[in-house]
């Protein structure tokens, strides 16, 4: 609850040369007074300004604990909004944790994860779209994703939510009004201006909607699939794009019998990539169940990597794999280019709709016109990013999709004919599902468990 003071610490648990301790609550400034003894005698946690930082002694007791530096941020112009003391000492977790146990002895608690964030929305700094954000940060995985999530931390999304919910607002008064003083309100071709109204707020609900794909990947990577027949050379394109020897490569067939997951950053660009099992027909029982696992992750792939054996002709199994492919982006990479090639590429280029670059995996030529070929598709096509917000949340996601449907239903009455009472069910129904998004209208379970899920000490 707001107002006891909690403790963690928020860095990583592991040997490094700093580590902080972040106390936030009413007694905070007075806890921290009790250990840290500044070397500038004059100084004391509780004289020293907000963001004034001293360097000194944490002891208690006359033990000494750490040298530290407490940087003190009183309320309200903090993270959480509470009165609140970071002390940066050795990095270690010894250290760490027995100045941690000494605040906690002196009258804080343990901060469950999330909680300081927590406060921060509860006291009403941010919204619950920023603060989930804060996590996305924090988990980013390439320069787009947390691009995206600074968006949403500065308030963009909640800047949208909170002008349509003010149009929604507006209009659920204006018929309420109407239907109660007639006499002052008209409701003379107020439907046909819900209309107008209503279309324009689903032209940004749809659009918005539209970013959640490119939101997907730019947040969780393109999930890329590496498949070809035995021996073509998967597992080599796999430990060239990683740079590394990850996946093992033999001369005989088959060496790949499950599916092996790695995650390749390219300039920006995260791939998830699965490599895959030779796709082919076989009676070994253990390659059949990795050849069906190769083809069901095909249709929840992004892109698919296809390896073609240059140095041998197409076969049944190669068309049998195109097959698979239709309808898929796909990239064709003809591998063993540094031996003599006789696949015909007209066999692919009639067959599957692709890109077909030659490489060799084991000679690692190919790699950067690969990279390449993967930024213009990222870049220049539907997966472009320049600063837009994007819906990355499913949570907001699912409740956009709620909230359209509530709009279209709004639609419907007004076509229909239907009294202007009718109208306000559901703009009311959508005005809640969008404060679901900013957190103004989730229940207190819901609310816990979505910072449950945030890191400790954040």
């Amino acid at each position: 609850m707001m107002g006891e003071t909690i403790a963690a610490i928020a860095t990583g648990m592991g040997d490094s040369g700093i580590g902080i301790i972040r106390i936030s609550g009413d007694t905070a400034l007075q806890i921290v007074d009790q250990i840290f003894q500044p070397v500038n005698k004059k100084k004391t946690i509780l004289n020293m300004d907000s963001y004034t930082a001293a360097y000194g002694k944490i002891i208690y007791e006359d033990e000494i604990y750490d040298e530290a530096v407490a940087l003190v941020m009183r309320a309200p112009k903090t993270y959480t909004t509470e009165d609140v003391v970071e002390l940066d000492c050795h990095g270690g977790i010894t250290v760490l944790k027995r100045v941690l146990d000494l605040v906690i002895r002196l009258g804080a608690r343990p901060a469950e994860p999330g909680e300081f964030t927590k406060r921060a929305f509860l006291g009403g700094r941010i919204d619950m779209s920023q603060a989930e954000s804060v996590m996305d940060l924090i988990h980013a995985k390439n320069d787009m994703a947390a691009k995206s999530s600074l968006l949403q931390l500065r308030g963009e999304l909640k800047t949208v939510i909170t002008d349509l919910r003010d149009t929604l607002l507006y209009n659920i008064a204006y018929i309420e009004s109407a239907l109660d003083d007639p006499e002052n309100y008209s409701l003379d071709n107020f439907p046909q201006q819900l209309h107008t109204t209503v279309d324009n707020m689903l032209i940004t609900v749809n659009h918005l909607l539209s970013t959640s794909e490119n939101g997907r990947i730019i947040k969780e990577g393109i999930r890329t699939v590496i498949v070809g027949r035995p021996n073509a050379g998967k597992s080599s394109v796999l430990n060239m794009l990683l740079g590394e020897e990850r996946a093992i490569v033999t001369e005989v067939a088959g060496t790949t019998r499950d599916t092996l997951e790695e995650l390749v950053n390219i300039d920006g660009i995260t791939l998830n990539i699965v490599d895959t099992a030779g796709i082919h027909d076989t009676e070994d029982i253990v390659e059949k169940i990795g050849v069906t696992k190769a083809m069901t992750t095909i249709s929840d792939a992004d892109l698919i990597l296809y390896i073609v054996d240059g140095t041998c002709a197409l076969n049944d199994d190669d068309y049998r794999i195109m097959d698979a492919l239709q309808g898929k982006k796909v990239i064709t990479l003809i591998n063993k280019n540094d031996q003599n090639l006789v696949v015909d590429k007209l066999g692919i280029t009639s067959k599957l709709e692709t890109k077909i670059l030659e490489i060799s995996a084991k000679e690692g030529t190919g790699k950067e016109q690969l990279h390449d070929l993967l930024k213009s598709m990222f870049f220049n096509q539907e997966l472009t990013y320049n600063d837009e917000l994007y819906i990355t949340n499913l949570r907001h996601k699912s409740l956009l999709y709620d909230t359209r449907e509530s709009l279209n239903k709004v639609i419907e009455s007004i076509d229909m004919g239907m009294g202007e009472d009718f109208f306000t069910i559901d703009l009311m129904s959508a005005y809640t599902s969008l404060g679901k998004i900013i957190g103004e209208e989730l229940e207190d379970d819901l609310v816990n468990k979505i910072f449950a899920e945030f890191c400790m000490g954040k």
